[in-house]
């Protein structure tokens, strides 16, 4: 359930994407109608409809998130606070001056938003947030925890730098594809590498089982 809530803004933006993608003039009128006030100037064109659609719908997806973690009484983490943020701005921005740029500059923020949070809480507090998370499953030594955490840095630098460089070099329909696609098989080659990397590591009994 709770992978499900994680990856529904993500899923919502892409067919609301694609969707508008595929008929924009109807979705320029459609966002025109509906969200026009929210909108500077109240018209939307068919080139800027997709994204703004899109826009909307991933805003209200991460806002229900919260909701439904908060009815729930689960703790809300602070990714997630710091996603709502992020897309509440930025998306706010996009929504207003009709520019996708904004709503592009998100998924590198969060990314960002992550590596500087792994790296303050070691290096500031002593606190490894990758050995906090894992370290109830796995007994590793403290310089190998130290060395996962330096990897999750570089690696969620790296992907604030790969968003940038996908959103700024090709068309928002390609930026929409490696943000669901891209990112998801990147976090997927890295997790096994991780992996791979924790096979040579562990005691001989936890890599036996």
């Amino acid at each position: 359930m709770k992978l499900l809530l994680d990856f529904l803004p993500l899923i919502l933006f892409f067919i609301a994407f694609k969707g508008a993608e595929g008929n924009p003039d109807a979705a320029a009128a459609f966002a025109t109608q509906h969200f026009g006030f929210l909108v500077q100037g109240g018209v939307v064109g068919p080139k800027e409809a997709p994204v703004l659609l899109a826009t909307v719908v991933v805003m209200l997806a991460t806002l229900a998130q919260a909701a439904i973690l908060k009815i729930r009484g689960q703790k809300i983490d602070l990714m997630l606070w710091i996603s709502l943020a992020l897309v509440v701005v930025l998306g706010g921005a996009t929504i207003w001056f009709h520019n996708e740029t904004f709503i592009k500059w998100k998924p590198t923020g969060l990314y960002w938003a992550m590596a500087l949070t792994l790296w303050i809480s070691l290096a500031a507090f002593g606190k490894n947030l990758i050995q906090a998370m894992l370290g109830a499953q796995l007994k590793l030594p403290d310089a190998i925890w130290a060395t996962l955490n330096r990897a999750w840095v570089l690696f969620f630098a790296a992907m604030g730098v790969v968003n940038l460089y996908v959103a700024y070099n090709f068309s928002t329909s390609a930026w929409a594809n490696f943000k669901v696609f891209g990112v998801t098989g990147l976090i997927l080659v890295f997790t096994v590498a991780q992996s791979v990397y924790l096979g040579k590591h562990l005691p001989p009994e936890e890599d036996s089982q």
